[in-house]
């Protein structure tokens, strides 16, 4: 598209679920629509980071959805057309949110729960109980410190080969926002799906579908 075609639809981010995640997906969604010569219009809202984790953990579906419909109506309010929560634990309260919200979402996907369903024609193989805790302490660090330590690295790292050889796996994905920290094209050295960049590339998509 070019600059001088129709502007792109202003969209809405819920940011503060994991500092640099928001961080994350402001950058490259920024990046993205220069790289098309658009000019970026972006509204962001805060959201409270431990209420949201604790309403995700008790599986609080509906008090989760009402919170996040809430700071959507403050981006509605703002002239967002359209929106994202860049988090994957939400997507637990994702039906319950969509029938509350003003502002149409484009969702991403989210381990132990095949992505809380949404995955219905891939075969997907969760780590053991084990291996989700490991993740799970690591992820929760890497969010608290907003960076990741060469240690989270390698231990995220051989955890991805051994998963892929030991369940003859196709790819590793990458279902946590904050993973941003830790992989990137250059040190991902094992098949892998990452979730943020799809779930950037997706966005684009329908800003520039919706703005055309």
């Amino acid at each position: 598209m070019s600059p001088h075609e129709s502007e792109p639809t202003t969209f809405g981010i819920v940011a503060g679920l994991g500092m640099g995640a928001g961080i994350f997906y402001y950058r490259s969604l920024v990046n993205a629509h220069l790289a098309r010569g658009l000019s970026p219009r972006i509204l962001m809202v805060h959201a409270d980071v431990r209420r949201v984790m604790a309403h995700a953990a008790a599986r609080e579906t509906r008090l989760l959805a009402t919170y996040l419909a809430g700071l959507r109506r403050q981006l509605a309010d703002g002239g967002a057309q359209l929106g994202t929560i860049p988090a994957f634990s939400p997507q637990i309260c994702a039906q319950e949110l969509a029938e509350m919200t003003p502002v149409p979402l484009v969702s991403p996907l989210a381990m132990e729960t095949n992505l809380f369903g949404r995955l219905q024609h891939v075969e997907v193989v969760s780590p053991s109980p084990e291996e989700i805790d490991l993740v799970a302490n690591t992820y929760v660090r890497i969010v608290e410190d907003e960076q990741a330590s060469q240690h989270d690295y390698e231990n995220l790292r051989v955890l991805a080969h051994t998963l892929i050889h030991r369940e003859r796996l196709d790819a590793i994905l990458l279902a946590g926002t904050d993973l941003s920290f830790v992989f990137n094209p250059e040190n991902t050295d094992f098949p892998h799906l990452d979730g943020a960049r799809v779930h950037i590339d997706a966005i684009m998509r329908r800003l520039t579908s919706d703005g055309a």
